[in-house]
């Protein structure tokens, strides 16, 4: 096997320092060897260079934590970091509302509008002076392209602080590649396929001039955005803060994506996914097949004990002054020394008390072989000894734990599991660990989460009882039984118990002697905790069995005094040393303060964690330090452990003066590929690795594959370490499944054949067998990140962020690196905890620089980087983190992060590619013909006959609702038509026909008076909804003019609602304005000023107090196509439209609703809707008059002071037809839900309701109308009450559920072909299903078709298309100040392009599809149901593909508890997710992944901005709808003032 060997002394002197550096910087610095300086240069102060940086290794201060550093890979991080940094191009930084977050002092806190953007974009970016804060390098387009060639991978873009070596002047040098590169990538690469959104790439300029382009100037969008970038057609200026930012992020999003993309399915019946192809130049193992690898024979020594009780027991009698064990106070002085005759005397005073005294004779609580838990602290280790000790003695089972601190303790579940699974009911402790548990208030320890019941037992000496005289412990000798129990996490944090047997804890004692070659008598020091690994199997058992004296440095005395172990070696002439990188670092960043310190009494420095990437250099860096003080190279014995194999491999002690071991110079792609390959050409991307000795004597290695059946790996490929031993554990204790996987694997080899009988142990370790035998580790298997098919080590990466300098940021023993699945594939997320006097742009900084390091020297993506706030990630019991935790937290929504960086955009690389739309060369007939020839039926459907009218006094009253009124008023002048209540629920106004007649009289009288107007004038109604606003609008029909009816603007919020109130007026040309006295007062007001110009209303007449006069006559319109009156509404897209409704239609439309809900006179219903607009106006104002049915008006907003209005009047009232909007249906259901057992004692009852029709212009609220008959289902209300009527703008009523017809159906479509406008039916429950409730039954006399919104032809049943509608009661055109024909013709007066040429259609806007049901209709037909599935103006095109906004939506509320409401909307092709936070602020950026996540899971797109928002931000109309496109402008202009603004890369 071929591993580049480079002697440890070339890297120890300067000058093969500078050689090495040299080398590794060549590829980067072009002229390092010549002239040039590379250092910066004096007018830009940039951090120091890598030369300088070397000689100040040893920095003061808090950066305690620098084992992870490694001088070379720093270097490697900073040379790829000063390849990024091309050309200036500002990133996005997230915008963040500064009370969100309270963590630093509020003059570190960068003011909201100074992140890297937001200064005038014109003035030039570049300043003279290349400032360490300016100098936040970003990649531009081209840079990418050239990235794309060199197949690195999808990076962040982001900042590196190192200035470039050449000077500014000459930018050929920078020419040249871009030309030749370009050429290269086009012929290599397919961009198409590649490039995220849809964005064009920037015309390659110089690249000098380019520089200084403002970003705001540069390319944008192409086609179907609605509007170019400098003109956002919302009269947005293209400055704002918002809209430079996209503009950035659009920017670092204009680039190709790594792996080109295979060539996806078109037809949605494949799987969504492809696994990309494997890439030709993947590297492949080519070795032969590796033989096992024996470790030297165990030696066999006379006087051997037969069991470790019997080693103490002679040492106990024989050695008893002997000292076995030192303890340490908190400063590190001495606390205790516990002899070799105080150990045995009080382990066996302890074996006599578990065995004799807990229970009764015959009823002893303990019997051998019970399992026991010892609950001691680290910094009791004496405690701890003894009771390890006592029950070997007693022969039954230690369970080593840490000490359980609070009752949420981090893994303290998973502890209780491994409790239960080894079945311990009983815990051991000491009296000062007992105290501080946590209690209950009446003093008992406190049941702690996931625990068994547990007795407690405290062993200190004083509650021992002296073993009576014939009382001997029995020493059996070492068998096959459990001796103790030792726990160890796994990936995913479960804790299982590792079973160690006698014989095995026996065998592993002499083969650590023997490999450490301990001599009886020598001194230890030991700074790992004691309890377990490592610490137990040197300190504690083969200490013991070699009369070892050891001294125990606890963790608490190292976080106070970190020197304190390297004293203690040099006051005891400790020959053996056993500690972690972690204490060699601290050691060395505190030995200024030791000058007489003398290390050359040690013989063997074990370092626990050699195995880990970064333990090279803080070998070599202690070694550097610590030379000088006695210490000798050849002593560092790196190691590695496993719970499950003991320990693996050591390193021997080497001679005097032989060389040192070599090192493996790995390359880091092909350890993704689990393949060996010395690194040669890109030195960034090395990873330096020692070896960790041979292995354990009496033991047999093999390297195996880590997944799939255990088959032996080639000699140049990583795989698991699996070791058979004598001298390991036996089993998971209690957990027989698992344990077979683990401890019982036989490997195969290539042809799948057992190599042999023997079971091999899988160490979870990976690794391989160098030259000599000598074992390599390069990783966990716990640590294994599988990211498309290639394996990342977790401490890889920590290694690479850690060396991002500067360091100001972070801590850095606080970092977690896990992956989670989103969207087929794993995704890397790093988690660490930011310090709290970093500033955002320092953190921003940083996290975009570790994207970058990452990227380049381990070629993978991050998807996530988020930075929390300090002491906030769980813990372990000895301060590391606890990654499973973290990971949970994460993935629910409780980390809290307080800056993060999402780069979807970047690392997900197998979404499909997007469709692209096929030109139709099929014409629409042929496209009939196909369907008919199937057997499919054009999507049509009708509502029943309208019926010709009879009686001549209805045809008289029929013809113009004015007459309908005075024909009431005379033949049932005492009728009460209307009934208006106030929010107690009692009838504040009553109208008979005469009453409203007379009102109406009076009214036309004044209008003729006063308001100088001529017939057909537009007159605005300006009211509260009541019975005033019924009596001025036939007020206005008597007149002879058209009323317009307008929602009054809202006191409290005048700048928001009256300019659309203005609009309309001025948008209708109205002559004149009937109101209220108070609203005439606030229109006229100062407040009313500051938003609208008030001195030029039209005339104002206020309609409270009027004389009683009549008119001199009352205008009867010659023929029925006059206009009636004009219904102006905003649509959900923002667009006010008005149409103009002429009397025909309005009567047409009212006996339409007549026939359908059987209205007569002596029916009552109720009204709980706003009577601007649509069909709530219809039902409020014309429906009565015409149908003589008793309408009782609630007023919506009533409901807001007294909730249970609406029912309880349905109640009292015993009404059978209600109608409501959904805003009034979530009112109930959200306020009342909780109160259906109080409102039934009060008497509510809703089973007189017969239908209940939520009026919408939108898809059924499935989800909102079943959880409203649910909830009032005990109420009474019948499940077939609910349903919905549809209606749009050019007809106002399409669909309404009446009495007759079939309940509503619903049906389940698959969300995959929906988004191809097609309609798959699939099975409730299925994956990627919708439910679509029918919109209601044709309304009599309306046709609906369903027309291919481009060929304009029709479409089969099931398909999906828009809905167009003829009926004669549809809208006479839009009224328009301009007249805009064209638009009018398109939408109210179009033409099939085939079929039935000579019906005029009118375009509703809205997608949908007709389905033919089961059921049956009235006249015995099968019933045809309307599905409304959207509208079209809505829709977002993304990806080729068609996306309604309230499925994202729906998406996003289900994504975390605190989403309260969500709103989707594109800007230039970027997805933007609004969302509001019903949480307290903390949670702002948990939000962040997990809307990204949900979105890219089940709508397979990739959000651009998250949008953090206070509850009530997202603007919602009359109808409930969300005005989405409001919203959009809001965003773009800077207006939404949001919690945090999160733009994913």
């Amino acid at each position: 096997i071929v591993v580049l060997l480079s002697s440890l002394q070339g890297d120890i002197t300067q000058k093969g320092y500078e050689k090495k550096r040299a080398k590794l910087l060549a590829c980067y610095i072009p002229h390092l060897s010549s002239n040039a300086d590379p250092s910066p240069s004096p007018e830009a102060p940039g951090p120091s260079t890598s030369a300088s940086r070397h000689h100040r290794t040893h920095r003061s201060g808090g950066a305690r934590d620098e084992r992870y550093r490694s001088d070379i890979h720093t270097e490697a991080v900073q040379a790829a970091l000063a390849k990024h940094k091309e050309e200036k191009m500002a990133l996005p930084m997230p915008t963040k509302r500064r009370s969100a977050f309270v963590q630093s002092p509020i003059d570190t806190c960068t003011p909201p509008d100074t992140s890297s953007a937001s200064e005038d974009e014109g003035s030039l970016r570049r300043k003279a002076a290349l400032s360490a804060v300016l100098a936040q390098s970003l990649q531009s387009p081209d840079y990418w392209i050239n990235r794309s060639v060199q197949s690195s991978s999808t990076s962040s873009s982001a900042s590196s602080t190192l200035s470039h070596g050449e000077p500014k002047t000459q930018p050929q040098p920078q020419l040249q590649p871009a030309a030749s590169v370009l050429a290269d990538v086009l012929a290599h690469t397919r961009i198409e396929n590649s490039v995220p959104p849809d964005v064009t790439s920037t015309t390659h300029q110089d690249r000098g001039s380019r520089v200084d382009l403002p970003p705001a100037v540069r390319g944008m969008s192409r086609g179907q955005s609605r509007s170019s970038m400098l003109d956002t057609a919302d009269g947005v200026p293209v400055n704002s803060r918002v809209s430079t930012k996209i503009q950035q992020l659009l920017n670092t999003l204009k680039r190709p994506k790594r792996p080109p993309l295979t060539e996806f399915f078109l037809d949605d019946a494949e799987e969504i996914v492809e696994v990309p192809q494997p890439d030709p130049n993947t590297p492949k193992p080519e070795g032969r097949q590796i033989i096992p690898v024996k470790g030297e024979p165990l030696g066999v020594v006379s006087n051997w004990p037969p069991a470790l009780q019997a080693a103490l027991a002679r040492w106990g009698a024989t050695q008893a002054k002997s000292p076995a064990l030192t303890a340490l106070d908190i400063t590190g002085k001495p606390l205790y020394t516990l002899t070799y005759g105080k150990l045995w005397s009080r382990s066996l005073k302890l074996a006599y008390t578990l065995l004799n005294k807990l229970g009764t004779k015959t009823e002893p609580v303990l019997q051998p072989g019970d399992r026991v838990a010892l609950v001691y602290p680290n910094s009791d280790p004496g405690m701890f000894w003894v009771a390890f000790y006592g029950c070997l003695l007693a022969e039954v089972i230690p369970v080593p734990i840490e000490v359980p601190l609070s009752r949420q303790d981090a893994g303290s579940q998973q502890i209780g599991f491994l409790l239960g699974s080894c079945g311990v009911s009983l815990a051991l402790t000491s009296e000062v660990c007992l105290k501080g548990l946590p209690k209950t208030p009446n003093g008992e320890i406190i049941q702690f989460k996931g625990w068994p019941r547990m007795k407690w037992v405290v062993t200190d000496t004083k509650y021992l009882t002296k073993p009576s005289k014939d009382w001997q412990p029995h020493i059996p000798t070492a068998n096959t039984d459990t001796a103790y129990i030792e726990y160890k996490a796994s990936k995913e944090g479960t804790v299982m118990g590792v079973a160690v047997s006698k014989i095995s804890m026996l065998t592993h004692c002499q083969a650590l002697t023997q490999a450490c070659n301990y001599c009886e008598g020598e001194t230890l020091v030991n700074v790992l905790d004691c309890k377990k690994d490592m610490g137990l199997w040197h300190g504690v058992l083969t200490s013991v069995m070699n009369r070892i004296h050891t001294i125990t440095v606890p963790y608490a005395v190292m976080k106070a005094c970190p020197m304190s172990w390297v004293q203690r070696v040099h006051i005891h002439k400790a020959r053996v040393a056993l500690v972690k990188c972690r204490d060699l670092h601290w050691a060395m960043m505190a030995h200024k303060d030791q000058r007489d310190t003398n290390l050359s009494s040690i013989r063997m420095l074990i370092v626990a964690d050699g195995a880990n990437p970064w333990s090279v250099s803080s070998c070599d860096a202690f070694l550097n330090v610590f030379q000088s003080h006695g210490l000798k190279p050849e002593v560092i014995c790196p190691c590695a452990t496993s719970p499950e194999a003991l320990t693996v491999a050591i390193r021997r002690p080497g001679a005097r003066g032989a060389p040192l071991p070599a090192r493996a110079i790995l390359s880091m792609g092909g350890l993704s590929h689990s393949v060996i390959r010395v690194n040669t050409e890109d030195k960034n991307s090395a990873l330096t690795v020692q070896d960790v000795g041979h292995i354990m004597p009496g033991a047999l290695m093999c390297i195996v594959k880590p997944d799939g059946p255990p088959q032996l790996c080639k000699t140049d490929e990583i795989g698991e370490i699996v070791i058979n031993s004598r001298a390991g554990g036996t089993m998971y204790y209690g957990l027989p499944g698992v344990t077979k996987n683990t401890f019982e694997v036989i490997p195969v080899n290539q042809a799948g054949a057992p190599i042999g009988e023997i079971p091999f142990t899988r160490t979870g370790l990976l690794g391989f067998v160098g030259p000599g035998s000598l074992v390599f580790v390069v990783g966990k298997i716990e640590g294994l990140l599988m990211v498309s098919g290639r394996r990342h080590n977790a401490d890889d990466l920590v290694a690479t962020a850690l060396a991002v300098e500067p360091v100001k940021t972070v801590y850095r023993g606080r970092i977690a690196v896990f992956s989670v699945t989103v969207f087929y594939d794993e995704r890397i997320v790093i988690v660490a905890e930011q310090r709290p006097d970093a500033s955002e742009e320092d953190s921003f900084q940083w996290m975009s620089r570790v994207l970058q390091a990452i990227d380049s020297i381990h070629q993978v993506g991050l998807y996530c980087l988020a930075l929390v706030p300090a002491n906030t990630l769980p813990k372990t019991p000895l301060g590391g983190i606890h990654i499973c935790e973290t990971k949970q937290n994460f993935l629910e929504g409780n980390l809290h992060p307080c800056n993060i960086l999402m780069c979807p955009h970047t690392c997900v690389t197998n979404l499909p590619k997007p469709r692209q739309k096929q030109p139709v060369d099929v014409g629409p007939a042929s496209m009939l013909v196909g369907n008919l020839v199937a057997g499919k039926r054009i999507a049509q459907a009708t509502g029943r006959e309208l019926g010709v009218v009879e009686d001549q006094d209805l045809i008289r009253k029929h013809q113009f609702l004015s007459e309908a009124l005075q024909w009431r008023a005379q033949t049932d002048p005492d009728h009460v038509l209307y009934v208006l209540l106030n929010a107690k629920g009692v009838a504040v106004c009553t109208a008979t026909c005469a009453q409203l007649h007379k009102r109406a009289e009076k009214i036309t009288a004044t209008l003729m008076e006063r308001g100088g107007l001529n017939t057909g004038d537009n007159v605005v109604l300006l009211y509260p909804p009541g019975i005033d606003l019924i009596a001025a609008f036939y007020g206005c029909l008597y007149a002879g003019v058209i009323p317009v009816t307008v929602r009054p603007p809202h006191p409290q919020n005048l700048a928001a609602t009256l300019p659309t109130v203005r609009m309309i007026i001025d948008v209708s040309k109205a002559a004149c304005i009937l109101t209220t006295q108070p609203l005439m007062r606030i229109l006229r007001s100062r407040e009313a000023a500051a938003s609208v110009n008030v001195k030029t209303w039209p005339t104002i007449i206020d309609t409270d107090d009027l004389p009683r006069k009549r008119p001199p006559h009352i205008y009867k319109p010659p023929t029925a196509e006059m206009l009636a009156y004009l219904d102006f509404s905003v649509s959900t897209t923002g667009m006010l439209t008005g149409v103009k409704m002429s009397h025909a239609a309005v009567s047409t439309l009212c006996r339409s609703i007549k026939l359908q809900c059987e209205l007569y006179s002596s029916r009552q219903i109720a009204i709980c809707l706003d009577p601007y607009c649509g069909l709530g106006f219809v039902l409020w104002c014309l429906s009565s008059i015409y149908s003589g049915h008793q309408s009782i008006l609630i007023p919506p907003l009533e409901l807001e002071s007294s909730l249970p209005l609406w029912l309880s009047t349905l109640s009292q009232y015993k009404i059978r037809d209600t109608f409501c909007s959904y805003s009034v249906m979530e009112l109930c259901t959200k306020g009342l839900g909780t109160q259906t057992e109080i409102l039934k004692a009060r008497g509510l009852n809703l089973s007189c309701v017969r239908s209940c029709v939520v009026i919408a212009e939108e898809r059924p609220r499935l989800a909102l109308t079943q959880s409203f008959s649910k909830l009032f289902k005990d109420l009474g209300l019948s499940p077939r009450a609910v349903s919905t009527a549809f209606g749009s703008r050019v007809s106002l009523a399409i669909c309404l559920q009446g009495t007759a017809g079939p309940d509503p159906s619903t049906v389940y479509v698959d969300m995959k072909s929906l988004r191809h406008d097609r309609v798959r039916l699939v099975e409730r429950g299925a994956p990627q299903s919708l439910p679509l409730m029918e919109s209601g039954t044709i309304l009599p006399g309306v046709r609906v078709i369903i027309v291919n919104p481009e060929t304009r032809g029709p479409l089969g049943d099931s398909h999906l298309g828009e809905i167009w509608v003829n009926s004669p009661h549809t809208a006479s055109g839009y009224y328009t100040i301009y007249g805009e024909e064209g638009l009018q013709a398109d939408h109210f007066n179009t033409r099939l392009s085939f079929g039935e040429p000579h019906t005029l259609w009118a375009r509703t806007g809205y997608l949908g599809f007709i389905k033919r049901t089961e059921l049956l209709d009235a006249s015995g037909d099968r019933h045809d149901a309307l599905f409304v599935v959207g509208s079209l103006d809505e829709t977002l095109e993304l990806r080729g593909l068609r996306y309604h906004p309230i499925d994202i939506e729906t998406s996003v509320s289900r994504a975390h508890r605190s989403i309260a409401e969500s709103a989707v909307f594109t800007w230039t092709n970027l997805l933007v997710v609004v969302a509001e936070l019903s949480g307290s602020e903390q949670e702002a950026l948990d939000l962040v992944p997990l809307v990204t996540n949900v979105v890219l899971e089940e709508h397979h797109l990739i959000v651009g901005v998250v949008v953090i928002v206070d509850p009530g931000v997202i603007p919602i109309n009359s109808r409930g709808e969300k005005q989405r496109m409001h919203l959009r402008d809001s965003f773009l202009a800077d207006q939404l003032d949001p919690i945090y603004v999160a733009y994913n890369m």
